[in-house]
């Protein structure tokens, strides 16, 4: 599982895809609808996938003495890895606004969605609607990639979009909570949001694989 991984982050990946992980810092941002650094971070392993199209590298990955599930193991896990790094700045963000910065005017005049740990767990939502419209509709054909990214983005969005409205409905302004108010609720979101992810993406990975083992490349 390591020699996978190290391949796909010393061959295939795309500088972007690294440069793209500080979008997990515009959960800083005020005035600004946080959630889109979840796009931004997944875009960046858009290129990387983009990268291995171009040079081959699926062929590649495939004629190396692995197993074809091993293949799409490996950008499964990269993928992960991604998202990992992103979300743990995210959470730093989060910290920062939930202490440090809660009584910041920027943040409480703000009529967007504010960084606390619901946001948190929409994130974790978001990557596993990544991993599973577009790194799970990539290994339909392992080479076509413009159709599933499509999707996700229309998929993400809609989502993004009902994140950002839900504190505006009556009974609903919990969800926009600053610091630690409604800290149970919010520990309960953000813990929805987490156990999603790996389940998502396990189901993705194994629906991947089997995909992949019929493909004729």
């Amino acid at each position: 599982m390591r020699d996978i991984l190290r391949k796909e982050m010393r061959l295939s990946a795309s500088l972007l895809s690294y440069l793209f992980i500080l979008f997990g810092f515009m959960f800083l941002l005020p005035g600004y609808p946080v959630l889109c650094g979840v796009f931004f971070v997944t875009l960046g392993i858009f290129q990387s996938f983009q990268n291995a199209r171009e040079a081959n590298d699926i062929v590649f990955s495939a004629l190396l003495p692995i197993a074809k599930r091993d293949v799409v193991k490996g950008k499964y896990l990269f993928t992960c890895f991604i998202e990992l790094c992103a979300a743990v700045l995210m959470a730093i963000a989060v910290i920062l606004r939930m202490t440090v910065l809660k009584d910041a005017a920027p943040y409480r005049d703000n009529a967007l969605m504010n960084a606390n740990l619901f946001a948190l767990g929409m994130a974790f939502v978001c990557f596993s609607v990544f991993n599973l419209v577009f790194v799970g509709g990539f290994f339909k054909t392992a080479y076509q990639f413009a159709r599933p990214f499509v999707f996700y983005i229309i998929v993400v969005f809609v989502l993004i979009g009902i994140a950002e409205a839900l504190h505006h409905f009556p009974g609903l302004e919990c969800l926009n909570a600053f610091g630690t108010e409604h800290l149970a609720l919010q520990l309960l979101l953000l813990a929805g949001g987490v156990v999603t992810w790996p389940a998502v993406t396990f189901l993705s990975y194994k629906k991947a694989c089997a995909r992949f083992e019929k493909l004729d490349l």
